[in-house]
């Protein structure tokens, strides 16, 4: 299985060229993860900081820009697991429009106590909620 997200190019997402402004691409991933905790992993995001005081920070990422996306482009944005360790996972993010992949990236995430600010070991709820997205990673070559 895999997380799919529409997301429109906004003129806050362009440089003076009319395009995507590289670093925006990673706001829009960090976007799509916290809907992915939401709306795909049942955990608002919120919450999950707030009560129960759990953090995914990013500690690796792996870009390819492989297309322009300009003002008022719609991209499908995809996610899935590539990975599961102890304590990080890693996710296969891919953006596409009109059948053409415009960005993807790798992104390591370690799951993280905010309280001790310290990795922790994903427990067995947790781990059965990302196995739910194992093995529909896009290709990232």
């Amino acid at each position: 299985m895999e997380f799919l997200c529409d997301k429109r190019i906004r003129f806050q997402h362009c440089d003076v060229a009319g395009i995507v402004f590289n670093p925006h691409y990673l706001v829009m991933c960090n976007e799509l993860i916290e809907d992915w905790f939401t709306d795909g992993l049942g955990m608002d995001y919120a919450a999950l900081h707030r009560d129960a005081r759990l953090g995914t920070p990013v500690v690796r990422v792996e870009a390819d820009f492989l297309h322009a996306s300009g003002l008022g482009d719609r991209l499908r944005f995809r996610l899935a697991v590539e990975h599961l360790g102890e304590a990080s996972l890693r996710l296969g993010i891919e953006a596409s429009a009109d059948g053409v992949v415009r960005f993807r990236a790798k992104l390591k995430l370690v799951l993280m106590s905010l309280d001790s600010m310290r990795a922790i070991p994903i427990d067995d709820a947790w781990r059965a909620r990302f196995a739910a997205y194992c093995n529909a990673a896009p290709d990232a070559r």
